[in-house]
């Protein structure tokens, strides 16, 4: 799937957004990708799991034993990579502001763990999600997620797969530009700002 393609499939969802949006990594956006939006119809979100699935390496595909997201925006994303590789899926949230696994999910030591994100543009929680499942037993192999942010920047210590770069400008709360300082930000996001 080219990058057109993807944004064609957020385009019909409504999932590619304009405003001025705050976003997780405590950056300001003109634009923000919706993945809840892209991902609700499931035919949608397993076409995208199928074309991200392909992306990665045969060599990694058949080493991996469970798939790993965290929740909230990796949630849907993370099932459907799971059915497309034919591997477990599960998720770890943060109860109490870490990242954990709960619910009785739980890795065998030594599991090979693909970590799936929705979008990354910073890491940050790309690489706590990384450390909570190691901590957990599980050995991150590799990294995937619908959408880089980062500019192909991000190191998240393990090879990383997305399934486009977008390169949307993000800006620091004192390098605004003015019609972004004019207009109220909105948080659309689910993790909590630092």
């Amino acid at each position: 799937m080219q990058e057109e393609e993807v944004l064609a499939e957020f385009r019909a969802s409504k999932a590619l957004l304009e405003g001025h949006f705050l976003l997780s990594s405590g950056r300001h956006s003109a634009h923000y990708l919706q993945c809840a939006r892209v991902l609700m119809n499931p035919e949608r979100a397993g076409r995208l799991a199928v074309a991200l699935a392909a992306k990665l390496p045969h060599d990694i595909r058949k080493q991996i034993d469970k798939v790993v997201s965290p929740a909230m925006g990796g949630i849907i994303i993370g099932q459907e990579m799971g059915r497309a590789l034919q591997v477990d899926a599960m998720f770890i949230e943060r109860p109490e502001g870490t990242f954990e696994l709960r619910r009785g999910f739980a890795l065998d030591p030594g599991d090979k763990v693909l970590m799936v994100e929705d979008v990354v543009t910073t890491g940050k929680s790309s690489r706590e999600a990384i450390r909570a499942i190691e901590d957990a037993g599980g050995r991150v192999i590799a990294a995937a997620s619908l959408v880089d942010r980062s500019g192909g920047n991000v190191d998240l210590g393990v090879p990383f797969f997305p399934l486009v770069e977008i390169n949307f400008p993000t800006y620091a709360d004192d390098k605004l530009p003015p019609e972004l300082a004019a207009t109220p930000a909105v948080k659309p996001g689910s993790r909590a700002l630092p």
